[in-house]
């Protein structure tokens, strides 16, 4: 069994807590002077430059980092840094940033600390998961790519002072606008819906054939694509599954409808394709997903590589309704729901393995494939950490430590997505019969350590239990 966790220290010195100089990137390059030569002398212009901001690459995918540079700006002076989006429904996003630009009249987002803002201290990419609504925008949102064939365009601005950029007036002294993406250029995205899957193919650039992943989220429902289409930029073909609140799926709603032959038929297909290599397949899942990860690969007959689950439950919180998983509305039972004092639900309660059925649980002890298990130790969805407790134990004791990995995140929250995504602690659950927020946990910073960290992780992962 092997354990990795992102210590308090490191989470301290993401927030700022502890600072640490970063690098200086130029601190051992010869002066500009000396590479004149000692009899040449270095002419001054009269005229100044106007300040200059860049990012570097412009276009990346969502899990690269880019470099973020100012120039030719006042030296030894207060800068705002400030990023604004919209999202696919029209919200508008921000964050920002302060920071103090050198002697030279440069700042540079790699090695330079933000002192304010959105959030402190070194973090390259802290304008993109430092992102939240702007004021005056819809309540309990969170920021999702349903239309991953297009970028988040993101513009990205440098304002004079040490400011608030909705304060009052401000002084825009440069701008860039950076894309970011979930496809890369030449992957293949191929919707599904055949033998009663309902599901979104990606395919990496090339003939193949791929290793291969099938992806599950959570009780959000519908069909999220975003974390497949990243997979293939990675190499990996990924079928995005949707197995229930889809308009191509049986209802009702807020009822899983499909039974252990649907999610069989939907490995199968993957193991069948022509560009797929049936033998290096995977499955992975989020929250509700997770549980579903481990039904999948313990227990219908099939027989995956490897299974990720991230904060997600060991068995369904919902009523069974047959043997093959089908279950009632998720809202028919309330008993574990708990309630905060603004009235904001936590479903953390629900998932403790004490408060579910022992028929509805996975028999973990005859796993048979490596188990990946990612936990945010803020997660007040799922009972993580008392989930992945009662599994590693349970391994222990079948005698399999060896196949099962835990990797834990202090401050993180339930939705531990591909890096650089945003976190929203809170977010709208329902508006009927009443309007509900729910509540998620995770903390800004640790929580983005966290997405880097495992994302990493994942991909070491599947590249030893999918490549070798």
């Amino acid at each position: 069994m092997f354990r990795a966790f992102l210590t308090a220290t490191k989470i301290q010195t993401r927030i700022g807590i502890k600072e640490k100089p970063c690098l200086n990137l130029h601190g051992n390059l010869p002066s500009f002077q000396c590479a004149l030569g000692k009899n040449q002398v270095r002419r001054k212009s009269s005229i100044r430059q106007a300040p200059l901001l860049t990012a570097s690459p412009v276009r990346a995918l969502m899990d690269e980092q880019i470099c973020i540079k100012g120039r030719f700006l006042p030296p030894l002076s207060p800068i705002t840094v400030y990023a604004q989006m919209h999202s696919e429904d029209g919200d508008l996003w921000e964050s920002f940033a302060h920071y103090n630009t050198n002697s030279s009249g440069s700042i540079n987002l790699t090695s330079d600390h933000s002192v304010g803002g959105s959030y402190v201290g070194c973090e390259p990419m802290g304008l993109f998961w430092g992102l939240h609504p702007a004021p005056g925008q819809r309540e309990g949102l969170r920021l999702r790519k349903n239309n991953v064939e297009s970028p988040y365009t993101i513009h990205i601005s440098l304002l004079e002072g040490h400011i608030s950029p909705r304060a009052g007036q401000v002084t825009e002294l440069a701008a860039v606008t950076t894309e970011r993406w979930y496809m890369a250029p030449g992957e293949r995205r191929i919707e599904i819906r055949q033998n009663g899957i309902v599901g979104t193919l990606f395919l990496p650039p090339g003939p193949g054939p791929f290793p291969a992943m099938l992806d599950l989220f959570g009780m959000v429902g519908g069909l999220l694509e975003h974390r497949s289409a990243l997979l293939a930029s990675r190499g990996y073909a990924s079928l995005s599954l949707a197995y229930f609140g889809h308009k191509d799926l049986p209802g009702p709603e807020k009822c899983i409808n499909v039974g252990d032959s649907y999610f069989k038929k939907a490995f199968h297909f993957l193991q069948d394709h022509s560009q797929i290599d049936g033998d290096r397949i995977g499955v992975t899942g989020v929250s509700f997903g997770a549980y579903l990860t481990l039904r999948i690969g313990i227990q219908i007959g099939v027989k995956p590589s490897c299974l990720i689950c991230i904060n997600g439950p060991i068995g369904s919180v919902s009523k069974l309704v047959d043997e093959s998983g089908r279950t009632e509305n998720f809202e028919s039972d309330q008993k574990h729901w708990t309630f905060d004092d603004q009235g904001r639900v936590s479903f953390r309660k629900v998932s403790l393995p004490s408060n579910i059925p022992a028929k509805n649980k996975v028999k973990v002890e005859n796993l048979t494939c490596p188990l990946m298990y990612i936990v945010g130790e803020d997660d007040l969805g799922a009972s993580s950490l008392e989930t992945a407790d009662l599994m590693e134990e349970t391994l222990r004791s079948a005698g399999k430590s060896h196949l099962f990995t835990r990797l834990s995140y202090p401050g993180a929250g339930h939705f531990i997505e591909p890096p650089y995504a945003p976190n929203e602690r809170m977010s709208l659950w329902s508006i009927k019969p009443q309007k509900l927020m729910s509540i998620w946990g995770g903390h800004p910073a640790p929580h983005a350590a966290a997405q880097e960290d495992s994302w990493k992780k994942i991909l070491d992962f599947l590249e030893s239990n999918l490549r070798r």
